[in-house]
This record gives C-alpha cells, sequence and structure tokens, in this order.
C-alpha cells in the first residue's frame, strides 16, 4: 500500500540493504545506497556479481549479510523482483521498497499476502528527507496535481 504510513515506516528503519547496486557505481541503485549511508543509515549493498560496491564489501544475497536488516530497497528488473522479495520475507525483513521499474504484479502481491510493508511505483529520492534537486521539484508537482500518497 502507497500511503504517507508505510512510506514513513519504511523510511524511519535503521539498517537497510540495496539489491541492485552496480559495480561500476554509476546506477539507479548506487545513488540510493549512497543517499541512505549520507542520511545515517547501516546499508548493505547487494549484487551478486560484486565483491566491492564504493569500496564497501558487496553481499551476494539477503541472507549473506552479516546481521539482520530492516528493510530492503529493490532496484533489479521486474522479473527479478519478485525472488528478492521471497528472500527478503525468508530472513525476516519486513520493509521493502520496489523502486520504479523494479515492480511487479507478483512482487507487489508476494509482499501484500505475507503481511510486508510494501512500497512501490514511488522515488525513494522523493521521500527520503531531506529532498534534494530536482525530487524537491517533482514531489512539488506530484503535490500540486494530487499524485502524492496520503
Amino acid at each position: 500500500m502507497n500511503n504517507r504510513t508505510s512510506i514513513g515506516n519504511f523510511l524511519s528503519q535503521h539498517s537497510y540493504a540495496v539489491v541492485g547496486v552496480s559495480r561500476s557505481g554509476k546506477k539507479f541503485g548506487n545513488s540510493i545506497y549512497r543517499m541512505l549511508k549520507d542520511r545515517g543509515s547501516r546499508v548493505y549493498p547487494v549484487n551478486p556479481l560484486a565483491n566491492t560496491v564504493e569500496g564497501d564489501r558487496c553481499y551476494s544475497g539477503l541472507k549473506d549479510l552479516p546481521e539482520s536488516v530492516d528493510g530492503v530497497v529493490v532496484v533489479v528488473p521486474p522479473k527479478q523482483a519478485q525472488s528478492v522479495v521471497k528472500e527478503a520475507a525468508a530472513v525476516g525483513i519486513q520493509h521493502v521498497w520496489l523502486q520504479q521499474g523494479s515492480e511487479s504484479t507478483k512482487a507487489i502481491q508476494f509482499c501484500e499476502q505475507y503481511g510486508l510493508n510494501v512500497v512501490h511505483g514511488k522515488c525513494i529520492f522523493m521521500f527520503a528527507e531531506p529532498v534534494t534537486s530536482v525530487h524537491k521539484l517533482h514531489k512539488w508537482i506530484m503535490r500540486v496535481v494530487g499524485r502524492l500518497p496520503k
């Protein structure tokens, strides 16, 4: 469910994994990884093809993290999203953000069926404070046209 409560619940967590960071550091998942770190959260990069990301150890999957995390941001193609949310549920992660372009009907349905707090179809940059640059403008436009979650 995309509402202010589900978004607030996700963003109030203290530790996250970002599934879908790239080895090159130039993908959207890496920007999310850096933003969450800059906010002071403990964040773990997940990419089965990378040993390190941005100088930090990278993990093959959620089950390989050194500690349990509160939330996961999913930044993978929709066909992979369902397996990521299943793994998240299996390791006890209760908060899932399916970044725009990553969501699939099956992944969303799985989260809802298993009672996970899921945010989908929204850009995390529009809601994680402090909202900066172009995302602040996008948020303002969405507010004006009545498309911000209530």
